[in-house]
């Protein structure tokens, strides 16, 4: 066995493998085979002898003990776009007198791997064990915990028993924790949202990052803070619980009469709001549920009689989309610069829109749909130029339209064609309220049913505090027409 400052030779198995590091990948490469092919090296190379390539950022553990050596890490089997991350392990022998030596390259490694940070982290953990399709409980102690306990953390366990019982546990936790972890999907983030909204160190409570692994039937957080190819990767996300940093975002008051809530990502009323709730017994069936739901309400195309107003920053598609491409390549340091680059220099934006005065919206419409994050599912990136941050509320109405329109709108609908449509109106503002006009119907926040009467949504500035790879939301909006020109 030979070490060097980045490099360590192991015996596994039979085959002399050599583990070593740079400063942005973890290599792991057999160097020598003793005329054999042991299947003890097939469970841990798959039968491949070359070179396997795992980026820094997936190691999670790195140990000696008794003159064994265990690196655990995250890698992807397959070049698909559905291929998930696998946790494996890289095992061997070293002589006793390398054990040392050995030590400090682990520590190096594990230093490399989390940038200096502390790998053990103090979480809060909660599980919906009947979440998405039923699986939460056996997918977090199968796939998510083994990561967590490799990587040294304390882990404080929840499985939620009952609607709301999310509330009441943020609600009364203690501030300690160096994260949240939500093992569900977008509904109890909600919850825990609203917890916190109620602690008696509210500020300090918003304070602690939430980061969600995805095990619900909605999973639009996940998918905004990592992207569509490990947003609903389970391990790519209790990666992040490790890796990922702070990254604040603006919330929203939502209030009806005396009461407030607090919604992290979308309000909706129409058929996007019918459909919701209409499928909720498909929950079964994931994201998909939306597809089947949304084909029904197309069939009915119901009118969405409401009383809208907002205080509107921006509705130039064009400028929106340009403003949000400098941001993500950092022209724009900060959300006041954002909104000064929405009003742009000449003040294009009428005299309502500049001043914030509440502006009505007069024509008839099949839905609205406001929030914030690219996407309210897989297959809907429904707010394609929203910011973390801006302090701005993203509006999407759409206007009374052919049921063969509708249809050809699911097409690119991933891909945030439908931004450009000519009857989905879009605005940036800072407020809205609205009214219903019929005497029943669905009102959904966060994807929670609440009850159909007038309401006011306000954005709360950077309140927010989740975990994520990456200083904005993940996915990119790239096409520039409704054919999808990029």
């Amino acid at each position: 066995m030979s070490i060097s400052m980045n490099q360590v030779l192991i015996d596994s198995c039979g085959v002399s493998t050599s583990l070593r590091f740079n400063d942005a990948s973890f290599f792991i490469e057999p160097t020598k085979l003793d005329g054999h092919k042991s299947s003890c090296c097939g469970a841990i190379y798959g039968g491949i002898t070359k070179c396997i390539e795992v980026p820094l950022r997936n190691v999670i553990s790195a140990k000696v003990a008794s003159g064994v050596v265990e690196v655990q890490y995250l890698v992807r089997k397959g070049n698909s776009k559905e291929s998930r991350l696998n946790f494996v392990m890289a095992s061997g022998t070293v002589h006793d007198e390398d054990s040392t030596r050995t030590k400090k390259w682990c520590e190096a490694l594990l230093l490399a791997a989390y940038q200096g940070a502390n790998p053990s982290k103090n979480l809060k953990v909660l599980v919906n064990p009947h979440g998405g399709k039923g699986k939460g409980r056996a997918l977090y102690v199968n796939k998510v915990e083994p990561i967590f306990l490799a990587a040294g953390c304390t882990l404080d366990v929840t499985y939620t028993t009952h609607s709301g019982h999310a509330i009441e546990i943020a609600r009364e936790m203690k501030l300690g924790y160096d994260a949240l972890v939500t093992v569900s999907g977008d509904g109890l983030i909600h919850e825990v949202l609203n917890g916190m909204n109620q602690h008696e160190h509210r500020d300090q409570a918003f304070c602690i990052p939430i980061a969600p692994i995805p095990t619900g039937s909605g999973n639009g957080l996940s998918l905004n803070l990592l992207g569509l190819q490990e947003g609903l990767d389970i391990c790519a996300a209790a990666l992040n619980v490790l890796k990922g940093q702070p990254l604040k975002t603006d919330l929203f008051s939502f209030t009806q009469g005396d009461r407030c809530r607090i919604s992290f990502m979308s309000q909706t009323i129409g058929i996007t709001a019918d459909l919701d709730i209409e499928t909720e017994q498909l929950r079964w069936m994931g994201d998909i549920r939306f597809i089947v739901g949304y084909i029904r309400a197309i069939i009915a195309r119901k009118l969405c009689p409401i009383e809208l107003s907002m205080k509107v920053v921006d509705q130039d598609k064009s400028r929106m989309m340009d403003a949000l491409h400098a941001r993500r390549a950092g022209e724009l340091l900060s959300p006041s610069s954002f909104r000064s680059s929405l009003l742009g220099d000449d003040k294009k934006t009428d005299s309502a829109s500049s001043s914030h005065e509440w502006t009505r919206f007069k024509r008839p419409i099949l839905w609205m749909y406001a929030g914030q994050g690219p996407f309210v599912s897989r297959d809907l990136m429904q707010f394609p130029v929203s910011l973390a941050d801006d302090g701005l509320i993203d509006i999407s109405i759409q206007e009374i339209t052919s049921r063969k329109a509708l249809l050809r709108a699911m097409d690119g609908a991933a891909e945030g064609r439908t931004y450009w449509i000519n009857t989905n109106r879009y605005f940036k503002a800072s407020a809205y309220r609205a009214r219903p006009l019929a005497p029943k119907g669905t009102l959904m926040v966060d994807g929670e049913q609440v009850p159909f009467e007038e309401f006011q949504v306000d954005v709360l500035n950077g309140l927010g505090t989740f975990l994520s790879p990456y200083p904005y939301y993940a996915p990119e909006f790239l096409v520039r027409d409704i054919q999808g020109k990029t």
